[in-house]
């Protein structure tokens, strides 16, 4: 009967949020709490909601400090020459547009949040595309992958699902994954170079004479300073911009054709993200914050305290000193708190779902069906089929249902043949260069939306390509001893 009931809970769960009847967070606290009544324990809900809570309240605390620190440091201006580097290395030739395109998704991707990495990165390369007539659904595609692999930073949003369904620290799922990880973004900047190389053969470079003479008929069409505000080039200037000269490093540039791109999210506050005009720039505090996001990043891959004391640490400092008056640190605070809210609501949301799911004992009956229905000789190996499962499970269902909902009972099956949880989660990661364009996904309507793509173009074109980087990083994990 328990095991009836929870896949009932996880089918009800799944179906809901996925025909968009409930959102996640709703989701994730009713439909537990109703079956918990239903299994007759819903005297008990209390103590499965607040002992879940305690146990996720790092995880959450994690997230959302982390969000608030990366915002700033895009608000400051951190990623700006990162970014005008990227545009100015592009020049005209489609190879290098497309290496950019991978390199500019995979370090936006830092900030956890794939709408506001999508927004960078088509605004930015949208212009160098249009004008070299070059595929647009590559663009989508390695942007997609890229961002995709990037997903899985304990902060991005899988990871932290991971952990909070099996109660498991994130830094310990994250940390010995990075080999596999760094393979599979390294297949996806020469899964770019091969595109890019496909594109050169077919367009050709142009020569610094047509792309001037192209660029001086541009300008004198396209001087309006009301389309300056408008994020292109992360600030680069206009010859960089529209991928050409690398002349300049100044202005906005190209604004009329961020416009287009932008199409009916113009008015979204993120598309002003790398504006080189905008307030919150902090240019004398630049060195100061590249140093302190390179501690960051280095003081948690050497684990010297745990991941949501540093991100605490870090977001506390990075306010303090570029924004030491008290308005203007409520104000980037506010400007983030949307991001902040989803988040650690999610998390928080999901100390009801997994405390019922386990509570009740319903994984624990359902582990063990599973169990029983695996032949002998695949138990030992639940990991990897945890890794191959995650391809078409995070496709077709959204990362909740999938690590809130199917994770525990691969966990759980795993650990009656020895396999460590750690391994199931971190096997559990590999699908997400797949996920990115999963229907399912809000982001990826955001990055086919503004680079004016159809959804089904992008995804005959990317899903070969998610799928073969995802088994990359299975490969790398398995060869690594990870999985």
């Amino acid at each position: 009967m328990l095991t009836i009931l929870g896949f009932a809970m996880i089918a009800t769960f799944l179906v809901l949020i996925m025909m968009k009847k409930m959102s996640p967070i709703a989701a994730l606290v009713l439909i537990p709490a109703l079956f918990c009544v239903f299994v007759g324990k819903g005297a008990h809900l209390g103590d499965y909601v607040i002992e879940g809570v305690g146990q996720l309240a790092p995880t959450a605390a994690m997230l959302m400090f982390a969000i608030v620190y990366f915002g700033v440091m895009i608000d400051v201006g951190l990623f700006d020459p990162i970014v005008r580097g990227i545009l100015k290395f592009c020049k005209a030739d489609p190879l290098r547009i497309v290496v950019g395109t991978a390199l500019l998704a995979a370090i936006v991707s830092l900030d956890g949040d794939g709408s506001t990495t999508f927004m960078i990165t088509v605004s930015a390369m949208y212009p160098l595309y249009k004008r070299l007539k070059m595929s647009l659904v590559v663009m989508t595609g390695v942007a997609a992958t890229a961002n995709g692999v990037m997903n899985t930073l304990p902060w991005g949003g899988p990871t932290a699902r991971a952990a909070t369904a099996l109660k498991l620290d994130a830094g310990d799922i994250f940390v010995p994954m990075i080999p596999a990880l760094a393979v599979g973004l390294l297949f996806v900047i020469f899964l770019s170079y091969v595109l890019g190389l496909r594109e050169r053969k077919r367009l050709g470079v142009l020569s610094l004479d047509e792309v001037l003479e192209t660029e001086k008929g541009i300008l004198e069409k396209e001087e309006q300073p009301e389309t300056e505000t408008v994020l292109v080039g992360a600030g680069a200037g206009s010859g960089d911009a529209k991928g050409r000269t690398g002349k300049t490093t100044g202005g906005a540039g190209s604004g009329t054709d961020a416009s287009e791109a932008a199409g009916d999210d113009e008015d979204d506050v993120r598309l002003q993200g790398l504006d080189p005009n905008r307030p919150t720039l902090r240019p004398k505090l630049y060195w100061f914050n590249a140093l302190l996001t390179v501690t960051l990043l280095t003081s948690m891959i050497m684990e010297w305290l745990p991941i949501p004391v540093l991100f605490i640490l870090g977001a506390a400092l990075a306010l303090t000193v570029n924004f030491p008056h008290m308005p203007d640190q409520k104000a980037r605070l506010g400007a983030h708190a949307e991001n902040v809210l989803n988040v650690s609501g999610m998390v928080f949301a999901a100390a009801v779902f997994t405390g019922v799911l386990q509570g009740t004992g319903m994984v624990d009956s359902m582990a063990k069906w599973l169990v029983d229905g695996i032949p002998e000789g695949m138990g030992p190996h639940m990991a990897i089929v945890t890794g191959f499962l995650s391809l078409p499970l995070t496709y077709f269902m959204s990362n909740d249902g999938f690590y809130f909902g199917v994770l525990p009972v691969l966990a759980e099956a795993g650990a009656a043949h020895g396999v460590s949880p750690l391994e199931i989660a971190r096997a559990s990661l590999v699908g997400q260069p797949l996920h990115m364009s999963s229907p399912l996904v809000p982001a990826v309507y955001v990055l086919v939306g503004m680079a004016k793509v159809e959804f089904g173009d992008h995804t005959k074109f990317v899903v070969k390509w998610a799928a073969l980087t995802s088994l990359v990083v299975l490969g790398a994990g398995i060869l690594f001893g990870i999985i």
